[in-house]
């Protein structure tokens, strides 16, 4: 492990620490054995059909990757699950360095340069993004659930932040769509006299990202993206439904009062808030252990849905394990079969795009050569 990963361990550990002592101090009494019976009461069918479900996002995220390929290669939707699983699985053991290992693992399946595949990766955060934004917005305008909670207000205001963050995005992936080799290239005459090396590496990643976002060339690719987007999140929230829906019901009346919203009881509607908690969480949290995503979710559990604690935390560990770590038993078994080390894998990344960003200065130098 190096400096910078040790120092990133470092950091979150200390945030996650300090947030689950906040937690500890806030609830104080915890019943362990009601934590312990309410998860011994959840419904195995419904949790094994949450997981089919993510498995499901998995082909559909390989059928969208394909459509992106699609200006360059010609692919079957098929060759690209196995890179899909495995790169989720190292995203499950090993945290954020491990969410490059797709586009890299594809790149060296395909005989594509990672850079272009990075910049792929983008595009799909962006329309990831922009659909789950779409039916965040549905569910806040249309929901009648969503209007009679206590918190209302905060995640309308947390809805329209999530929908300016969008905009700003998808107006930055237009500007360098257009024109992203030129503003890489005048960065590049900027930081070069500076830092060569900077000002080579800052143009060499720009250019390739610019040539990213051109994977989508026509509005049948962008319908087919955005449609498949839509239908990848709608399907996630469906998991998340079976794993909340897979709990008993409550048999106390007090805790069936009119501002409660327990897992048994949850709609759609109440799936995206808990959703945006979680991708908003996951951005803070230790590689296999998580952290933020599980804590994120048990405080919207709580404090919006008036969960008692001891069913948030069940519930909050549940979902968890559904949706980030329910890939890991297949997806180490593909990354033996592909003769895939995890371990090595970050490295063996850095090290082609070292690759490819001094082969693309050695040929720049060359160009400007008299």
């Amino acid at each position: 492990m190096n400096k910078r990963r040790i120092a990133i361990t470092v950091v979150l550990t200390a945030a996650l620490g300090g947030l689950v002592y906040s937690q500890v101090r806030t609830w104080r009494h915890f019943d362990w054995t009601h934590f312990w019976e309410q998860t011994r009461g959840v419904n195995p069918p419904l949790l094994l059909g949450a997981v089919c479900a993510i498995y499901l996002t998995y082909v559909l995220r390989a059928i969208r990757w394909k459509v992106f390929l699609r200006p360059v290669a010609n692919l079957s939707w098929r060759r690209l699950v196995a890179p899909t699983i495995i790169g989720f699985t190292g995203l499950a053991l090993l945290g954020r360095p491990g969410e490059f290992m797709r586009p890299y693992l594809i790149a060296r399946k395909e005989g594509l340069t990672v850079t272009s595949q990075l910049g792929v990766w983008t595009v799909e955060r962006i329309f990831d993004l922009g659909a789950f934004t779409i039916l965040l917005a549905l569910d806040i305008l249309i929901s009648r659930q969503l209007h009679q909670l206590q918190y209302f207000g905060s995640i309308h205001a947390a809805g329209y932040a999530l929908i300016a963050l969008t905009l700003g995005l998808a107006a930055f992936a237009i500007v360098m769509w257009r024109w992203g080799v030129t503003i890489a290239d005048a960065l590049c005459r900027l930081v070069t006299p500076i830092s060569q090396a900077a000002g080579h590496q800052i143009g060499h990643k720009l250019r390739h990202f610019s040539i990213g976002l051109h994977t989508i060339r026509d509005a049948r690719s962008f319908l087919e993206a955005l449609g498949l987007s839509l239908l990848i999140w709608f399907v996630i929230a469906l998991s998340y439904l079976s794993v909340t829906r897979a709990y008993p019901p409550a048999h106390d009346a007090q805790v069936r009062a009119a501002h409660h919203v327990l897992p048994s009881q949850m709609q759609i509607s109440h799936i995206f808030p808990l959703l945006a908690s979680s991708m908003a969480g996951s951005i803070v949290q230790l590689p296999a252990v998580g952290g933020g995503s599980q804590l994120a979710v048990i405080s919207v559990l709580v404090w919006v849905y008036q969960v008692p604690n001891e069913l948030a935390v069940s519930c909050g560990i549940l979902l968890w394990l559904v949706t980030f770590m329910a890939c890991v038993p297949v997806g180490l078994v593909l990354a033996r079969r592909e003769h895939v080390s995890l371990r090595k894998l970050p490295e063996e990344e850095r090290e082609e795009e070292r690759r490819e960003e001094t082969q693309e200065m050695n040929r720049r130098r060359q160009q400007i050569a008299p």
